[in-house]
């Protein structure tokens, strides 16, 4: 059982013995090989010489809109205590939105409450001051006028009396001259001329009274007609004053009210997109409250923020390309857009933390600028479905910089090298 089955020599004859010819074929002619390698040098000679390659980089952006989406925000700290829209909703410019209550309460009850029904009291007061006094002044005016009406009546019966009396007087002093004829041709005895100078008198005793009367008359109506001109005056002053006094209660009200309620309204016309809060919770200064979208000449637009070493290839027309994260470019391709305008001045981390894109490159050592891009496409249809851009999208973009032949990217490294070793420039 020690002893192996087959011979050594066997096995080692069976191990190296060869199952198939050997067929070796005739080596390529060194000629063949040497015009391929110059044939492959020339060409890469040729590409390197010819072919130019752009740089581009991916620099990441949102979609935006002109005019944006309107945030209201909250501009008192309070609870909301009714809501009169819902998402969905179209709203005008002016329509109310929310009632936010800021009132203060203590065990007496309601602080604005109280005072709102104190100066509405105030209110009511001046008013019935400034009825009353207009009803004064128009019964006054009124009982003036009558007054006046009666003195003028009283003025022109006076004065025909007077014409009648001074007529009967100028007769009555003719007869009187006839009289002392009479008496110096002894016609009339001195008793008959007595009683006719005693009529003559009378007369004129008349006449005065009667001149009396009217000039009395006369300062009467133009008292009366004085009177209507200052008491007018007077009580317009105290209608003035009361009124002003209502304007203080009434501006009072509307800074009582202020501090109790407060009516947040709507700046823009367009539609409610979303809504931030319930009624009865409790909301901050500045929190934010619902989002209104302008339905009428929305422009979409990208967003970008450029690095400052790519500002010296960049300018305003450049095409860019552009895929959309929520549009994967492996299905929907990607889109075209054009530089419509770059900053010059360096976006603030203010201004890059209010946008989505932005606060992703707050933590950036770079020099951040922003660029807006024209996009051509804001609707496409994917398998007989409409889809539609929206406000913050979120986007990735390929910007084209610095074009180059192939041997200038090739030999970059030996340009760098070579400018360390510059000595100093010349001024």
């Amino acid at each position: 059982m020690g002893q192996k089955l087959f011979r050594q020599e066997a096995v080692d004859h069976q191990r190296s013995y060869w199952k198939g010819k050997v067929i070796l074929f005739k080596g390529v002619s060194p000629f063949i090989i040497s015009a391929c390698c110059i044939a492959f040098m020339a060409i890469l000679i040729v590409m390197l010489c010819f072919f130019k390659f752009t740089q581009r980089i991916d620099v990441v952006g949102e979609v935006i809109t002109l005019p944006h989406p309107l945030n209201i925000s909250s501009p008192q700290m309070g609870f909301i205590s009714q809501q009169f829209i819902q998402v969905g909703d179209t709203v005008k410019k002016g329509d109310m939105l929310f009632e936010l209550d800021v009132s203060k309460s203590t065990n007496a009850g309601n602080v604005s409450a109280t005072n709102i029904s104190m100066i509405k009291a105030k209110i009511a007061n001046a008013e019935e001051i400034i009825n009353k006094l207009k009803v004064n002044k128009d019964d006054f005016i009124a009982t003036t006028k009558r007054q006046i009406q009666r003195y003028e009546r009283s003025l022109a019966e006076t004065d025909g009396l007077l014409t009648t009396a001074k007529q009967g007087l100028t007769k009555m002093e003719g007869a009187l001259q006839n009289y002392n004829q009479y008496l110096k041709k002894g016609l009339i005895n001195k008793d008959q001329y007595n009683n006719q100078h005693s009529l003559y008198v009378q007369q004129q005793n008349a006449f005065q009274s009667l001149s009396t009367q009217k000039m009395q008359l006369e300062l009467q109506l133009t008292q009366s007609r004085s009177d209507i001109t200052v008491k007018s005056a007077e009580l317009d002053n105290q209608i003035a004053s009361q009124y002003n006094q209502l304007s203080d209660f009434q501006s009072q009200l509307i800074e009582t009210n202020a501090n109790g309620k407060i009516l947040v309204k709507s700046t823009i016309a367009g539609r409610v997109e979303s809504i931030a809060v319930t009624p009865g919770q409790m909301v901050d200064a500045g929190s934010s409250l619902a989002q209104i979208k302008q339905l009428t000449d929305i422009k979409y637009y990208l967003l970008l923020w450029l690095p400052d070493n790519s500002l010296p290839y960049v300018k305003i027309g450049d095409t860019v390309n552009i895929r959309y994260d929520a549009f994967p470019s492996d299905k929907f391709g990607q889109f075209s857009g054009k530089i419509k305008s770059i900053s010059s001045i360096p976006a603030t981390r203010r201004e890059l933390s209010e946008y989505s894109a932005g606060q992703t490159n707050t933590n950036s050592q770079l020099t951040l600028y922003k660029a807006i891009i024209d996009i051509k496409e804001n609707e496409f249809i994917y398998k007989n479905k409409k889809l539609a851009l929206s406000n913050g999208l979120k986007a990735k973009s390929i910007v084209f910089m610095e074009e180059r032949p192939l041997y200038q990217w090739l030999f970059s490294p030996a340009y760098k090298v070579a400018q360390s070793l510059t000595g100093p420039k010349n001024e």
